[in-house]
């Protein structure tokens, strides 16, 4: 690119420029929801809302305003009698009970004013997400960013550790959390307005018209950064159905990376993307390099992460240190007082002093072409010079970073000439920047060929499969090599994490063999027992508990053949139970609780009944308890619906346990020969799901051949 080229280019690295009166960035939990809070007071048609996660019971507020979202949507709606409020979530929240709200929909849509609408989205391929962070305000203001309206996001600009208002119900006291929202109005909010509305009508079928409003919403206590300013628009969709793919985020990664003249300065939850880690390789490597500043969490949240993303991000830096030639490259983590860690979850980048770059959208495989993402840039142009703004932008950053005042570091970097030096004079305090620590094991170098697992970069190739036999739920089959691979990995995977989980994490001192020996042993020698597992069981499906883990729970306690006879059995009264609860909440209430797109469950279990209901226990299309309850509110007998769980459990129930069986084995000695057993039993359950996909393939091509 030539000195006078721009960045943004709409229709390559973005759908559009639009204009807006003002914009302005949100730094941390603390300043976007007292903002938000106070634009939802001042609407007076629409809130439309967007996000991977929404929980009834968050507090924008914590100035002692106890205050919750809910709380905050029913004394609005009422106080202003055309106003709609509109929610839309990720539909995998059901999936995620046990670390999201639990059932979100009876949260939102059964307890609030009928002003307030809640909808669960699912309008995307198998295993992507719906990650867009977007709050439209009367079509008139708009938020767009990486922070959800959700638990265990608040924080201030300070982070201090023992900050009491950084709680939430369910989480006493939460770790320091780092994001960032941007705030437009004009052009650029109606163009956000246009997208979530979109979503709206994809995932709802229901229009919904752009709206307008004498009053502004926009907060007063928010002061605009920019004014008068063109603001880009870039997306991520994944190709599904009838939309074509969009990939204007990963277009705008690469266009900033190779436009960068002097810096480029990035902070980011992940660092996993293949297509940014080459681009920024071939910077480094080249004569004419940037500096490149790249600022990521120290720590993910939780092994399993640590041992899947956290590997390859690991990966990805030694990549690009191996690549710098000429000492332009610094990564870092945040470090707070007492050598704590700060939760990096933003999603920015700022190149050289004209770019910078607001959105959800990490650096990750998953957000370039699998997930719905969402990012917002400015440029300086020689029309509009915002050069200024947007380098006290990053100096803002990394002056909360390094403990120090935005001026501190804009003198840094003036004295210095160099943005890395600038960030080593200023560092050392009890706020700073540490380097990140790019070691890995030979056990996580083990880990690097499950990529396409954890972070896709398009939807994986499966083909659906239109069931008449299940009323036209939707399922997937992994088709070709690829699907092998993916088949034989997941169950080497599950008894390897066994052996990891035990040899490199606390279970490791906590879960012994004697211990577990000591926690079974009463139970499964007590003539009670088995009576009192069953119950538990029982009781834990019903309150979605995966089934799965119960019956291998079921194994590790009893053995073998008791503990799938008492999995097989406890099965088959949760699922009488559920159905009768089912059929006690009738249709419509059962549709609110699990999502319209059970709905079509529903009508297939009302058509086959026990064949229907044997295939859905094989070939499992919603979580096991939501089956139940739909079954109940459909037409079909309990008898068949009983004898169909037990017919279709059965299978898999004496694969898991043995599986369970043999998991125990792992824990009790991790030797080669156990691991092996596991694996085989891991092989056992994928392939009865095989061939339970196959066979109701089968059954489809005979129905449609005599149709």
């Amino acid at each position: 690119m030539s000195e006078r080229s721009t960045i943004l280019a709409p229709g390559r690295n973005c759908e559009r420029i639009a204009p807006a009166r003002r914009a302005a960035w949100l730094i941390d939990g603390e300043s976007y929801f007292s903002a938000l809070a106070t634009a939802i007071e001042r609407a007076e048609r629409s809130v439309l809302m967007l996000g991977w996660d929404f929980h009834s019971r968050m507090r924008l507020r914590r100035d002692g305003d106890d205050e919750t979202l809910v709380e905050l949507l029913e004394r609005v709606v009422r106080e202003r009698p055309r106003l709609h409020v509109r929610v839309l979530g990720w539909d995998f929240a059901m999936i995620y009970a046990l670390e999201r709200e639990f059932l979100p929909l009876e949260r939102f849509q059964k307890r609030t004013h009928r002003r307030i609408h809640f909808r669960l989205d699912d309008r995307h391929p198998p295993a992507a997400s719906h990650h867009q962070k977007i709050v439209v305000v009367d079509d008139a203001i708009a938020f767009c960013g990486g922070l959800d309206v959700t638990v265990c996001r608040w924080d201030s600009r300070e982070h201090r550790a023992d900050d009491p208002r950084r709680s939430d119900p369910g989480f006493d006291h939460y770790g320091p959390f780092h994001d960032i929202q941007m705030l437009v109005d004009g052009d650029a909010a109606r163009a956000l307005g246009a997208i979530a509305r979109e979503r709206w009508r994809r995932a709802t079928g229901r229009r919904l018209r752009a709206v307008e409003s004498g009053d502004d919403p926009w907060p007063p206590e928010v002061e605009p950064e920019l004014r008068d300013v063109g603001v880009a628009i870039a997306r991520t969709q994944p190709a599904y159905r009838d939309l074509e793919e969009v990939r204007h985020v990963e277009r705008l990664y690469l266009d900033a990376i190779a436009g960068a003249q002097e810096s480029i300065y990035l902070e980011n939850q992940y660092f996993t993307s293949q297509a940014v880690t080459e681009a920024l390789v071939g910077r480094l490597a080249g004569d004419a390099a940037p500096e490149i500043v790249v600022v990521l969490p120290k720590t993910l949240s939780g092994w399993l992460e640590d041992r899947t993303m956290g590997v390859l991000m690991t990966q990805a830096v030694a990549r690009l240190r191996d690549a710098d030639r000429h000492g332009r490259l610094g990564v870092y983590v945040p470090i707070l007082p007492d050598d704590a860690s700060l939760t990096i979850h933003s999603k920015v980048m700022v190149v050289d002093d004209r770019l910078l770059r607001i959105g959800s959208a990490n650096l990750s495989n998953r957000s370039m072409g699998f997930d719905t993402e969402c990012d917002l840039a400015v440029e300086s142009t020689p029309g509009h010079d915002v050069s200024g703004e947007v380098a006290a932008f990053r100096d803002s950053l990394l002056a909360e970073h390094l403990g120090c005042a935005p001026d501190a570091v804009a003198h840094a970097i003036r004295q210095e000439g160099s943005l890395l030096r600038a960030i080593e004079s200023l560092g050392g305090g009890e706020r700073r920047l540490e380097t990140f620590r790019a070691e890995m094991s030979e056990f996580d170098a083990s880990l690097l060929t499950t990529r396409m697992i954890f972070d896709p970069e398009r939807p994986i190739p499966f083909e659906e499969l239109r069931q008449q036999l299940a009323g036209g739920v939707e399922e997937v089959a992994v088709e070709g090599r690829a699907g092998t691979i993916a088949r034989v990995a997941a169950a080497v995977a599950i008894p390897v994490a066994l052996f990891a989980a035990w040899q490199l994490t606390p279970l490791a001192g906590s879960v012994t063999p004697e211990s577990i020996a000591d926690a079974t042993h009463t139970l499964a020698q007590d003539p009670s027992g088995r009576l009192i597992g069953l119950g538990v069981f029982v009781l834990a499906a019903l309150l979605f508990v995966p089934v799965v883990s119960l019956i291998i729970a079921s194994a590790l306690v009893f053995g073998f053949v008791e503990g799938a006879l008492l999995a097989l059995l406890g099965s088959t009264i949760s699922a009488a139970a559920g159905y009768g609860l089912g059929r006690l909440l009738w249709r419509d209430a059962v549709r609110r609780l699990a999502g319209a797109r059970i709905e079509r469950l529903n009508e297939g279990l009302s058509r086959n009944g026990l064949v229907a209901t044997a295939v859905v226990r094989v070939v499992p299309v919603a979580p096991f308890a939501v089956v139940n309850m739909v079954a109940g509110a459909s037409h079909m007998g309990l008898r068949d619906f009983v004898v169909g769980t037990a017919l279709g459990m059965a299978p898999g129930t004496l694969a898991l346990a043995f599986f369970g069986e043999q998991a125990a084995a792992v824990l009790r000695d991790p030797t080669p020969g156990s691991i092996v057993a596991a694996a085989l039993g891991g092989l056992v359950v994928i392939g009865l799901a095989v061939l339970g996909r196959r066979l109701l393939g089968a059954g489809e091509a005979g129905e449609e051949g005599s149709a």
